[in-house]
């Protein structure tokens, strides 16, 4: 069944009110008419209701609440994506499918073997169509919460950020002996009993993460890490890695 996000505001009492894109996609792609059943989600909160139409105008639709659905798939492993911005629309495809894997956020950073350069302005057009496809692939992958995508930032800012999480992780190619497994056993064995464990992983563009980054990284207590004998392109390394993350520990805390 069709999902859609609302914020706290739309719903009042015993119904809901759409608005915005969805109004459009809901009655010219999907054809739904008064009576007929959508699955609503307050991303505020998480929580998801089944609705009957009640109404439908140009610019909004009127559903009523028939209950509220148990469906809470959202994990206590909430992982952050620094992805270093890599060529084309490698981005989108980042985003796309670590939505699909279960990740929390995603925020692009500026490195120094970065090829694409963004000034202000197309910053923001990239943002705002980033967040979007964040949004349809919340929706196609039933999720509870649409992943934030942040505003772009370099290096140095993440450095700042590393009291935020548990751990933060960064895969390099020329790390030849610590792990992602090892790392992930300890943070099993350390943080067995939380209700919630925060990682951030960094990830390299297209040239990789410089040396002098690295030392910087290192110095400041994020642990580097080895994927394996074989490179991956910058696109396969989020996928790779959320899908281990989310196995293990999911598991672990289950």
């Amino acid at each position: 069944m069709p999902k859609f996000f609302v914020t706290e505001e739309q719903i009042k009492n015993n119904s809901i009110e759409i608005k915005g894109q969805d109004v459009k996609h809901i009655k010219n792609v999907l054809r739904k008419k008064q009576g007929d059943e959508l699955t609503i989600c307050d991303s505020e909160h998480s929580s998801d209701y089944l609705c009957k139409i009640t109404n439908i105008e140009d610019e909004i639709i009127n559903c009523s609440i028939i209950e509220k659905l148990e469906n809470n798939v959202e994990s206590n492993i909430k992982v952050t994506i620094f992805q270093g911005l890599p060529k084309a629309d490698k981005m989108e495809l980042v985003i796309q499918k670590s939505v699909e894997l279960g990740v929390y956020d995603i925020t692009p950073v500026e490195m120094k073997r970065c090829v694409v350069k963004l000034n202000e302005k197309d910053k923001n057009k990239k943002i705002e169509r980033w967040q979007k496809i964040s949004e349809v692939a919340s929706k196609q992958s039933g999720r509870n919460i649409i992943p934030k995508i942040n505003q772009i930032i370099n290096l140095k800012e993440i450095c700042n950020l590393y009291e935020q999480y548990d751990i933060v992780l960064v895969a390099y190619e020329n790390e030849q002996k610590n792990t992602l497994k090892e790392e992930l056993n300890k943070i099993k064995s350390q943080l067995q009993g939380q209700k919630q464990i925060k990682i951030g992983v960094l990830i390299g563009p297209e040239g990789g993460i410089a040396p002098e980054e690295i030392e910087l990284l290192n110095k400041t207590g994020a642990k580097i890490i080895t994927l394996g004998k074989r490179i991956l392109r910058t696109e396969t390394v989020a996928l790779n890695v959320l899908s281990i993350i989310m196995y293990e520990l999911e598991e672990a805390k289950q």
